[in-house]
């Protein structure tokens, strides 16, 4: 068992690393390997330079380090709400970020200028963090993990809702950039920026990395974590802090992506059968990094977008609406939770 694992860790590993090349030659201007290589090694001319270094290079990083994000994030929730269909969306964090950036187009619309993506990203975190806020209020009231759960579902309700009415009252041109960001895409973290997004998610990542031992507790509900020392409370409030900020960080830069953080755990303990945190949060964040990629490859293929980049969202339920259809028809025998 031990060592077909290892070898799953191994494959998954070297499908990142095969499909970088094919990410940093796919897109409306096909580049060679050979090309790609030598403009990563600052040679070649400046037009291939830029598209490679500049443009290709960080939406693949973005696309790893969003990938995943929002799949450790579905993992710490699923694991925290005891329920295998819990996701960054069900908290209305996604649904705050929206929000945000909803109030920042609606109010100054194109008159931002140059710090329009600033406002923007701004505006997404400060929306994903007030109902990080307020999760963590209802946190303090409700010992029920399903009723928290309930709580964070009315939560993205009640977003929704807002984001409705400024869509209905705002002027079109602001309407359709907000819908174009809706849309998601990993294309959106420039080379100036990256860093600062890397950090931020790496940073989360690693702390997430922490809570293994507390996530195997909790999987034998809350009187056995709190017999072996783990307090059931405080864990549950660490882990939703944690997943509200991968959530808000990627859905600040990126847009509300969706599924991949309710799809991913499942093929990580559809592949490992085994519910160990020790090894599922690494092969989650795995699994996730692997599909963000495919699914910016996906996105930017001429075959898909004939010249244009097709949003992510268009092409993530592809993926995660047959697997959760597998999971709901075969929930008992895959034994999670257990």
């Amino acid at each position: 068992m031990k060592i077909r694992r290892n070898i799953i860790f191994a494959l998954l590993a070297a499908a990142i690393v095969l499909l970088i090349p094919v990410g940093l030659m796919t897109g409306g201007v096909s580049i060679s390997a050979y090309d790609a290589l030598e403009a990563l090694t600052a040679g070649g001319d400046s037009l291939t330079h830029f598209i490679v270094v500049e443009s290709r290079l960080p939406a693949i990083v973005t696309a790893l380090l969003g990938g995943a994000a929002l799949s450790v994030a579905g993992l710490l929730m699923q694991t925290c709400f005891d329920n295998p269909l819990a996701g960054p969306s069900i908290m209305g964090i996604s649904s705050g970020a929206s929000v945000g950036v909803a109030l920042v187009m609606m109010m100054f619309g194109s008159a931002m200028g140059t710090w329009g993506n600033l406002a923007v990203i701004l505006g997404a975190m400060a929306g994903a963090l007030s109902v990080l806020v307020l999760l963590l209020f209802f946190s303090g009231l409700v010992r029920s993990a399903d009723v928290l759960l309930i709580v964070g579902i009315l939560i993205g309700y009640l977003a929704s809702s807002v984001i409705t009415l400024l869509n209905f009252f705002g002027a079109d041109r602001a309407v359709h950039s907000f819908v174009i960001w809706g849309m998601g895409s990993f294309d959106t973290v420039g080379l100036e920026r990256l860093p600062l997004f890397s950090a931020a998610i790496l940073v989360l990542l690693c702390l997430s990395m922490l809570y293994a031992k507390s996530l195997n507790a909790l999987l034998f509900g809350s009187r056995y974590a709190e017999s072996v020392g783990v307090s059931a409370t405080k864990v549950r409030t660490a882990l939703l802090c944690l997943a509200g900020g991968l959530t808000a960080v990627v859905t600040a830069w990126c847009g509300p992506i969706g599924f991949l953080g309710l799809v991913v755990p499942h093929i990580a303990r559809m592949l490992l059968r085994t519910s160990n945190h020790f090894m599922l949060l690494p092969a989650t964040a795995l699994c996730g990094a692997l599909l963000g990629l495919l699914c910016r490859i996906l996105s930017a293929s001429p075959a898909v977008s004939s010249g244009a980049t097709v949003p992510v969202n268009a092409i993530t339920p592809f993926i995660g609406v047959p697997v959760i259809i597998y999971v709901l028809l075969n929930r008992k025998k895959l034994l999670y939770f257990n």
